[in-house]
């Protein structure tokens, strides 16, 4: 047997393991959540963070299912209310205008007066299969991680104050992994810079992802050491692991019942409109490690890098 076929097996194993545990309800003691818990999800009309909507209303928690286009949000909020989750409700949220987070945070801090969870779901990919077209690089790393940061920013002063702690939990992606045998930062150098937690900044990471959509523009890229695959994407997803280093970090030293703690996470190639539904994991199983790092009973966990429930490395 090849290698690819006994990391096929180990893999296959574990998505069974982890649909057993999902299986298995939490215990009184473990639910440290309420109905009283607010999660805000973006992006979530369909996909993943759809069912990461469906699985935490279905675990009792309160569900702000966002999507930039409200008729839409309605639709998909309609359905899960239809199916038995009456606790999940809808609102508009473009993470591209500051306007429309301005307005959400007005609403959500009215109406529910903060969040204790927020699971930065919205993303976009013009690539599938073999393509690698960096003409929208400025739209994907607009949204990944400018959007996945400018949530963060508007979500943290409305975090609620509780033993458990608030959860931020960022979808991201093993390709934007930087150490990763393929599909790694050339420059190793700069490698090097974002791989140090003790000086990682967030002018560093904004610098970095100036510098590529720069080299874009002119031409260059190509040349600078970027990911080989699914550049833009990567890219984009390499500043979100960055990003939630470099918070967990700032937010350490909270004081105790203000804690926040942040992960990303990487879902897996789901069959979703984003892989043009070519994955070989379903999104029960692509939703499933955010749900269960938004619930983690015992939360001390934070600026980690998960799949399949396992921390792997950055």
């Amino acid at each position: 047997m090849g290698s690819k076929e006994r990391a096929k097996e180990r893999r296959e194993k574990r998505l069974q393991e982890i649909s057993l545990l999902r299986t298995i309800p939490y215990s009184d003691h473990q639910r440290w959540w309420s109905k009283e818990t607010v999660a805000v999800v973006t992006g979530c009309n369909r996909g993943i963070g759809f069912e990461i909507c469906r699985q935490l209303a279905g675990h009792g928690v309160t569900v702000i299912l966002t999507s930039r286009d409200s008729g839409v949000g309605i639709e998909a909020t309609k359905v899960l209310q239809e199916g038995g989750l009456p606790n999940v409700f809808s609102h508009q949220l473009d993470v591209l205008d500051p306007l429309s987070i301005n307005q959400f945070t007005d609403w959500l801090q009215q109406n529910y007066g903060g969040l204790d969870i927020l699971v930065n779901n919205a993303g976009v990919n013009f690539n599938l299969g073999a393509d690698n077209s960096i003409e929208f690089a400025r739209t994907v790393i607009a949204t990944n991680y400018y959007g996945t940061k400018h949530m963060i920013e508007a979500m943290i002063p409305l975090m609620k104050s509780s033993s458990a702690g608030g959860r931020i939990v960022n979808v991201s992606s093993r390709l934007g992994r930087l150490n990763g045998r393929r599909n790694r930062i050339g420059n190793v150098p700069l490698r090097e810079q974002l791989s140090d937690v003790d000086s990682l900044s967030e002018e560093l990471i904004d610098r970095t992802v100036s510098t590529f959509l720069q080299q874009v523009e002119n031409g260059t890229w190509q040349s600078g050491g970027w990911p080989q695959t699914f550049t833009d994407y990567s890219v984009s997803k390499l500043a979100v692991n960055a990003y939630t280093r470099f918070m967990a970090k700032k937010l350490s030293d909270r004081p105790e019942g203000q804690k926040i703690y942040i992960n990303c996470y990487c879902p897996g190639w789901v069959k979703t409109a984003l892989t043009g539904y070519a994955g070989n994991i379903s999104v029960e199983e692509g939703a499933d490690t955010g749900v269960w790092l938004a619930l983690l009973p015992d939360q001390a966990i934070s600026g980690k890098f998960f799949a399949e429930r396992r921390e792997i490395n950055f």
